[in-house]
This record gives C-alpha cells, sequence and structure tokens, in this order.
C-alpha cells in the first residue's frame, strides 16, 4: 500500500483521496482552506457528491485518511503526490495556472528541505506543454537542481463526472498515467488496484491531450445531437426516435470507425448530404453551427497537406491512392483529386499510382466529373510502382493501396504519409514508417499495462 499526499480537497481530490484510502492506501489531504480540513478531519465531506459523506466518515474513522494544511509535513509523510486543485479559465479563455505553481513550488521546496525519492503527479487538468515546460522548471527551481530518476513529475487525467463521481471512480474508461518510462508510471498504475478498467501509459503531452479531446468529443456528442434535433423539428421528423436509430448502429457511428487523425474526407456521399443538410437549414433560418462548419474544416486538411508538399522545395510529386479510399475506382470529390488539380495548377509534375483506377472502366457520373476537373489524368497514371519511383521526389501516401508496397525502402527522397502524418509531431512525421504501420503509428500510446 502506498502513501499518498492528495492536494485540493475539492470533488476531483476529495473523491480521490476516499477512495484511495478505502483501497487500503493511508491518503492525507492537503488544503490551503482551514474550514476544508476541519471537516475532512470530522470525517464530513466539503462538497455535495453522492455517497461521499458515509465513504468519507468511514476512512477517517479508520486512520487511513486525514487532512492538513501544511505541506511541508504532507510531503514528509507521503511518496506520492497527487495534485487536484483547479485549473479554471481567464476571460480569454487561457488556462490558469498559477495555484498548481504554488503546489509545486512548496512540494519542491519541502523535497529540498528533506530530499527523498518522490513522485509529483498532477491530475489537474492542463493544456499539454504546460506539465512539460513550465511546470517542471518550477519544480526544478524549488527544488535547486535539475530533475533526476529520484524525483518524477507526470500526469494522470482524470475522468469523474460530477453526480457520479464514486461510481465513475471505480469504472472509469481507463485508467491514464502520462510518464517518461513504464518504470516512472508503475507506482501510480498501483495505486489504482481495486479500479476496474484498462491501464494506459504514454507520454504526458499525449495523457494531457486525451482529457481535452474527451471532453471536447462529448460537447461535439451533445451539440451535434441538438443540431439533428432542431434539423429534424423543421422536417416534421421526430429527433428524438432519429437520435435513437443513429446511436443504434455499433458498426460505424458508436464505434471506433472514422475515429483515426487522417486526411480529408471524400466520396459521393458524406460532402454532398453534409451540403443538403446546411442548405436546408439556410432556408429555413436554421443556425447549424457545428454542421456547417463541417466541410471547412475539411478543406482546412487538404490545405495543410498541399502545404506540406509546398514546403519541400521538390516539384516532381508521386502520389499513391487516387479515389477517395482504398478499394474502389469513385473519384467524385476526392481530396486526392483536388490536390491534384491543384499541384499542376502551380506547376507540379505529378505521377499517381492507383491498380483501382482505371479510366477505360469509369462511367457515368464518376467519369463526367474527372473529365471536369483532372482532364489530363491518363498522362498521370502509371501502372508500376517503379514508374512511379522513377519520377517523384517527394511521395505521398494517400490511401491504403499504399499498403501494399513499402514505399518507405524504395523510395529515394521524402515520404509524406497524409494518413498520419497531419496529427503526428514534426519530428516523427519525418521518421520513415513501413506504410503498413500507418495506423499503428498514428496513435503512439506506448502501452498498455493490464
Amino acid at each position: 500500500m502506498k502513501q499518498v499526499a492528495v492536494f485540493g480537497m475539492g470533488y476531483v481530490g476529495c473523491v480521490t483521496a476516499a477512495c484511495l484510502s478505502q483501497d487500503g492506501h493511508s491518503v492525507i489531504g492537503v488544503d490551503i482552506d482551514a474550514d476544508k480540513v476541519a471537516e475532512v478531519n470530522a470525517g464530513k465531506a466539503p462538497i455535495s457528491e453522492r455517497g461521499l459523506d458515509e465513504l468519507m466518515q468511514q476512512q477517517v474513522a479508520s486512520g487511513r485518511l486525514r487532512a492538513t494544511g501544511d505541506t511541508a509535513q504532507a510531503v514528509r509523510e507521503s511518496d506520492i503526490a497527487l495534485i487536484a486543485v483547479g485549473t479554471p479559465s481567464t476571460e480569454d479563455g487561457a488556462v490558469t495556472v498559477h495555484i498548481l505553481e504554488k503546489v509545486i513550488a512548496d512540494i519542491g521546496t519541502a523535497l529540498r528541505a528533506s530530499p527523498k525519492p518522490y513522485h509529483v503527479v498532477v491530475r489537474s487538468t492542463l493544456l499539454p506543454g504546460l506539465l512539460e515546460t513550465r511546470m517542471r522548471e518550477v519544480l526544478e527551481q524549488a527544488l535547486g537542481r535539475p530533475l533526476r530518476s529520484d524525483v518524477v513529475l507526470c500526469n494522470n487525467p482524470e475522468f469523474l463526472r460530477e453526480g457520479s463521481a464514486l461510481k465513475d471512480y471505480y469504472h472509469p474508461p481507463y485508467v491514464l498515467v502520462g510518464a517518461e518510462s513504464d518504470a516512472a508510471a508503475q507506482p501510480i498504475i498501483d495505486l489504482y488496484h481495486a479500479v476496474d478498467s484498462k491501464k494506459f501509459v504514454t507520454d504526458s503531452r499525449t495523457a494531457a491531450l486525451v482529457k481535452y479531446a474527451c471532453n471536447a468529443f462529448h460537447a461535439v456528442k451533445v451539440t451535434f445531437a441538438n443540431e439533428i434535433g432542431s434539423v429534424a423539428k423543421a422536417m416534421g421528423a421526430d429527433g428524438h426516435e432519429v437520435m435513437k436509430l443513429v446511436c443504434e448502429d455499433s458498426k460505424l457511428n458508436i464505434s471506433t470507425a472514422y475515429m483515426r487523425p487522417g486526411f480529408a474526407f471524400g466520396g459521393s456521399c458524406l460532402p454532398k448530404d453534409l451540403r443538403a443538410i446546411s442548405r436546408f437549414a439556410e432556408h429555413e433560418a436554421l443556425r447549424l453551427n457545428m454542421l456547417s462548419s463541417v466541410l471547412p474544416s475539411n478543406e482546412s486538411h487538404l490545405k495543410r497537406a498541399l502545404k506540406m508538399v509546398r514546403d519541400t522545395g521538390q516539384k516532381k510529386v508521386g502520389l499513391v491512392g487516387l479515389s477517395f479510399k482504398n478499394g474502389t475506382d469513385d473519384l467524385r470529390e476526392s481530396p486526392m483529386v483536388e490536390m491534384v488539380e491543384t499541384l499542376t495548377g502551380w506547376g507540379y509534375s505529378v505521377k499517381i499510382y492507383d491498380p483501382n483506377v482505371m479510366l477505360g472502366r469509369l462511367r457515368g457520373r464518376n467519369l463526367s466529373y474527372i473529365d471536369r476537373t483532372l482532364p489530363h489524368l491518363a498522362q498521370m497514371l502509371v501502372e508500376e510502382t517503379g514508374t512511379l519511383l522513377d519520377h517523384a521526389d517527394v511521395l505521398l501516401l494517400c490511401t491504403d493501396v499504399a499498403n501494399d508496397f513499402d514505399w518507405n525502402a524504395a523510395h529515394h527522397g521524402r515520404v509524406l504519409d497524409l494518413r498520419a502524418d497531419l496529427a503526428r509531431p514534426l519530428a516523427a512525421a519525418s521518421a520513415k514508417i513501413n506504410s503498413g504501420e500507418a495506423a499503428d503509428a498514428a496513435s503512439a500510446a506506448r502501452v498498455a499495462v493490464a
């Protein structure tokens, strides 16, 4: 069992402290508010949360949970600090970090006076980069030295909802720790031995952004349902029934499908249907801010990809995959078609490899679309990978057509994997990765701990 100090006796801190104590750890809560400290020591929860009063009363009575306002005492009597103080927004939306900085500085000062191995774990919601730069600097200044392996700074985002926090603590989507190594994360993972979920370790920037991504996704889901409800009402449909049936689809809708950062979407359905809903909303004077922003957002991914190509300084481009996805020859509104159209307009020399696309077999609207947008496509298509490699100074992997060949090993120049590189840090994006591993490389969480 661990000796743990929990800084901040708010919603997250109180729930975390009480549950850790219930699981057998020795826990000391820390807060600058003397009234909160007194309430905890009296076995009362300073906040209103279902079931928390009873749990805190039990744990204080057991002797495993207590509280103090003395940081130095808390650090002396613990091996791990979980920091759960507030990081509220400023008027311009920025994150307020001065409270967190003060706590980390006080912990560092206590460790400077009484050196020992220690884990400083930020549970507060903090934007990626702040822990690794500002908070590390604050801790090192307080310690009077650079961080070494004896003092670990990492993060452990929480996924608790007010009103169901105790249930969420023991049944979260997962336990997530952001640390420099599995060994550094293991003491934090061990805290949650009674928690029924998978445990994941990744880098601290990724861990921090996961929390923001989850909350943003929840907000997107609420907004999406509300906008579909508005459209349904205007169309005379039942919005609740629509969304109920949408949620019945666990293959594509409520699933991992389409949830991998990659390139822009296209095809004959998604752009067309988004435009139709947006046009109807305009006619009915409905304001669908989110749905109407989807196509412009999609276009921005294409522009980012074009900038990546332009930044290489190379004018001879090879494209792997032209249809909007692998396994089809449908070129309608494929972002790759628009990319080729733009690049040729800029004076680039482009060759394309896509075994799914054969000009002689294109028919109907598919043929008329390509005749309008890429009338010289026949001169760009190549049938052999060697021909593409001989031509290209920069190679663009656009669809999973690329999975059938090791382009990185065969190509002498730059390879941009648009299925992953738009969401990958610069250093990782420039590294050569086998094309068949693109999906895994796009989400490089280090390991799952069972």
